[in-house]
């Protein structure tokens, strides 16, 4: 496996820009192997001091969300990645997290990350479920979106704000 990665170092740090890359290669890989070896995978990729690596990585453990010790890393670990562009995936990944649970059934755990002490996390939430008004739960339920975003309108991050400023005006 230390080999699948170096290659992924390899191919991956040509990437200048961009995700999609990055995102494909990680939708075909989980689709063509079983979880364990996907966890595995995962895990190992984000240990890479490559970030367009932990960016694959990253989209890997958002398929593997389901399970709870996973979403325990995302919030956890993933979230305090000094590179922005991993951080651009973590809410991408929390959005896949939320879109297999099922957003109603996600609001606890929306909930949870909102209230984080991390503002990496916090900022997951509200750039993951960008536009809310899209996603399923929230389209029908506007407020329910309205309620959670306005609680960090004054946050304590500037980067948090400004996440929760954009999603407030795409919901306007």
């Amino acid at each position: 496996m230390r080999e699948d990665i170096e290659s992924l170092e390899h191919d991956f740090s040509l990437i200048e820009n961009g995700f999609k890359v990055e995102e494909k290669r990680a939708l075909d890989d989980y689709k063509a192997h079983d979880r364990e070896y996907i966890k595995e995978l995962a895990l190992l990729a984000y240990k890479s001091e490559v970030y367009q690596v932990r960016m694959y990585g990253v989209f890997l453990l958002g398929y593997l969300s389901e399970d709870d010790d996973i979403l325990v890393f995302m919030r956890d670990e993933v979230s305090k990645d000094d590179d922005w562009r991993v951080q651009e995936i973590l809410a991408k990944s929390f959005d896949e997290f939320c879109k297999r649970k099922g957003y109603q059934n996600a609001l606890p755990t929306i909930d949870e990350w909102m209230k984080s002490s991390n503002p990496n996390t916090r900022r997951a939430v509200t750039e993951g479920l960008r536009i809310w008004t899209s996603r399923p739960y929230f389209k029908e339920n506007p407020m329910e979106a309205i309620k959670r975003l306005a609680g960090l309108r004054e946050d304590s991050s500037e980067y948090v704000r400004k996440s929760v400023g954009n999603a407030l005006r795409d919901i306007s």
